[in-house]
């Protein structure tokens, strides 16, 4: 998506972002030259289309998998800083994303070699049921493959026709997955976890066989069938824009996962990079910093 962020004196500074893209990000940073990182989405053929391809292809992101849809546009949002939180305004009706999984030859082949292929909450959601389908037999293909499947739920319940959708789909994609990823404060509300223990184990009695708890500023929790960890975030952090923290933070992860690290070890690096991003405007800070 465009992001148009900033707001002060009605000022803002345009850039690319979106909670996998800004995930994939972070992965690309982290990881070794020897790891590929593709991006896979629709877009249109209008000059910002252009300009987010370029973006991906020169920071290393693979673009050969994202489709070309003729008569739409990128999604665009703003973020706005109000007395020390961000306030979000989306225009994404139109948005070429919501028909990636139209093609569902295009989409088997994107997944078909990943050894990793995640996807969110907000992908879901603004697609419609049949697309969800596709998108879902693909990640379904792509693990009976031998990819490990990682999903964050990242719940926005204005994108849902109403709770009740919202938390079946979700449910339902996570039990195909590897690793989960929930933010316990926004998970609450909606499945009545009490505890970021209780968001771990509903997950956990799914089959999911690794839950990673994120609950803001407090400490996260990693779970498994054998082990729980706890790791709090460091102190002393300091919060010019949250926007991206989360999803800094599961690229850091998963990142530190597939690089043969432990719970700990992969928890402590979330954390560390998820507190250079929020120290920044903007979701995508520069890979220097986080490297």
């Amino acid at each position: 998506m465009i992001e148009m962020s900033g707001g002060e004196d009605r000022t803002y500074r345009l850039g690319y972002a979106g909670d996998t893209l800004n995930t994939a990000w972070y992965l690309r940073a982290l990881l070794g030259k020897d790891w590929s990182v593709d991006y896979v989405t629709a877009l249109g053929e209008d000059r910002y289309s252009g300009d987010i391809r370029a973006f991906l292809d020169t920071n290393g992101i693979g673009t050969g998998h994202i489709q070309t849809v003729h008569d739409r546009r990128p999604g665009l949002y703003m973020i706005h800083q109000e007395k020390g939180d961000r306030h979000f305004t989306y225009w994404r009706d139109n948005s070429a994303a919501k028909l990636l999984a139209d093609d569902k030859q295009a989409l088997a082949k994107a997944v078909e070699q990943a050894e990793l292929v995640y996807f969110s909450g907000i992908t879901l959601a603004i697609l419609a049921p049949r697309a969800r389908g596709r998108l879902l037999g693909a990640i379904v293909k792509a693990r009976d493959n031998g990819a490990k499947i990682a999903f964050d739920t990242n719940l926005r319940p204005a994108l849902w026709s109403s709770p009740r959708v919202m938390a079946g789909v979700l449910t339902a994609a996570a039990s195909l997955c590897d690793i989960v990823l929930p933010t316990h404060s926004d998970e609450a509300p909606l499945f009545g976890d009490k505890t970021i223990d209780d968001t771990a184990d509903r997950y956990l009695e799914l089959g999911v066989e690794e839950v990673v708890v994120k609950d803001g500023g407090k400490e996260a929790l990693i779970a498994t069938a054998s082990e729980r960890v706890r790791i709090a975030p460091p102190s002393g952090a300091k919060v010019v824009d949250a926007t991206g923290a989360g999803d800094s933070f599961n690229g850091a992860y998963l990142s530190a996962r597939l690089g043969g690290k432990s719970l700990r070890e992969a928890a402590e690096a979330a954390h560390r990079t998820a507190g250079i991003v929020i120290a920044h405007k903007g979701a995508l800070v520069d890979p220097e910093l986080v490297r």
